[in-house]
C-alpha cells in the first residue's frame, strides 16, 4: 500500500512520533521574495536586482551582490540559482562570532563537527541539478530531497528553485538549529525532517531531483530507489584515491547514467540519527 504523501500547506515535519510536533513550527505561508531579473556574462559587469543597496552591513544588498558577482564570475551561469542565492542572506545561518566570513567564498563550521558549505559549491551543486532533464513546466525543479539539512542555509535557496522541498537532517541539534533559522523566512514549500539520510524519505517519493551534503563510498540505493524517471542526483562521492568528488546520476528508460565532476571535501555520509 502507498503511504499518504504529507498535505499542503506544508510544515516542519519530523519522523518521530506526531505527538512530539509542536503544532506552532510550521515556517508560515509567505515565500522567500525571488527576484529574477538578473543581467549578468563572463564579459559585462554584473547587475543585480536593487537599483540601489538596501540595508547596512550585513543586510545590506550591496554585500551579497559582490558574493554573486564572485559566483557569475566564477563560471555560475543559471540566473534563477544566482538570484536564489542573492536574495538568501548565509549571514542569518551561521554563528554570531563568524557572521563576518558569512559572504566569503568558505565553508564555515555550524556545531556537532558540521560546516555549511562554500557558497560557489552550493551554487555549483544546484545548478548542476537544474541541468538534467528534471525541470518542472514553470521552469524550476519538482520535488527535491536534500540530505543534510545542517544549518538550512541550502534548502532555503533550495525552496526558490523548486516547486517543493523535502530536506532530512540526522543530528537533533542541527534539525533544531535549522528550524530555528528556517522558521523567520515563513517558507511555504518546504519539509525539514529529522531522520536518517541514508535512508532517503519514501513518504516524500518520487523526487525530480536529490542532493547530498555529506559523501559516502557509494549513493545509497534508496536514494537511486526514489529517484523519478528522468530524475538527477549530484553527491559527493569517495573515489579510488580516498578523496572526494562530485557525482551526478540520471535516472533515465536505459537505467542509471553516471558522471564525475571536480573534486570536493564533504564531511562523511553516516547512517543512523543522533
Amino acid at each position: 500500500m502507498n503511504k499518504e504523501r504529507p498535505k499542503f500547506p506544508l510544515q516542519l515535519d519530523s519522523l518521530e512520533p506526531k505527538k512530539n510536533l509542536n503544532p506552532q513550527s510550521a515556517l508560515g505561508k509567505k515565500s522567500l521574495p525571488l527576484k529574477s531579473n538578473l543581467n549578468f556574462s563572463s564579459t559585462k559587469p554584473f547587475k543585480g536586482v536593487f537599483e540601489s543597496p538596501t540595508g547596512v552591513g550585513l543586510d545590506s544588498a550591496a554585500v551579497r551582490e559582490h558574493l554573486i558577482r564572485k559566483l557569475a564570475e566564477q563560471g555560475i551561469e543559471d540566473e534563477l540559482v544566482l538570484s536564489a542565492m542573492l536574495n538568501v542572506e548565509r549571514h542569518k545561518f551561521v554563528d554570531t562570532a563568524l557572521v563576518n566570513q558569512a559572504y566569503e567564498d568558505t565553508s564555515l563550521p555550524i556545531g556537532l563537527g558540521q560546516t555549511i558549505s562554500k557558497p560557489n559549491v552550493v551554487a555549483r551543486m544546484i545548478e548542476l541539478l537544474r541541468r538534467g532533464k528534471n525541470l518542472s513546466i514553470n521552469g524550476k525543479l519538482g520535488r527535491v530531497l536534500e540530505i543534510g539539512t545542517g544549518c538550512g542555509y541550502q534548502a532555503a535557496v533550495l525552496s526558490l528553485v523548486s516547486k517543493e522541498v523535502y530536506s532530512i537532517e540526522r543530528l537533533k541539534g542541527l534539525f533544531e538549529k535549522a528550524k530555528e533559522n528556517l522558521r523567520p523566512l515563513r517558507v511555504p514549500n518546504l519539509h525539514l525532517i529529522f531522520g536518517d539520510g541514508m535512508l532517503g524519505y519514501e513518504s516524500g517519493a518520487p523526487y525530480s531531483a536529490i542532493i547530498a551534503a555529506a559523501g559516502g563510498e557509494s549513493v545509497p540505493q534508496a536514494w537511486l530507489d526514489q529517484l523519478a524517471l528522468g530524475g538527477r542526483i549530484v553527491a559527493p562521492v569517495v573515489t579510488q584515491n580516498k578523496s572526494q568528488a562530485l557525482v551526478v546520476i540520471d535516472k533515465t528508460e536505459a537505467g542509471f547514467v553516471k558522471s564525475f565532476f571536480e573534486p570536493v571535501h564533504f564531511v562523511p555520509l553516516k547512517s543512523g540519527i543522533n
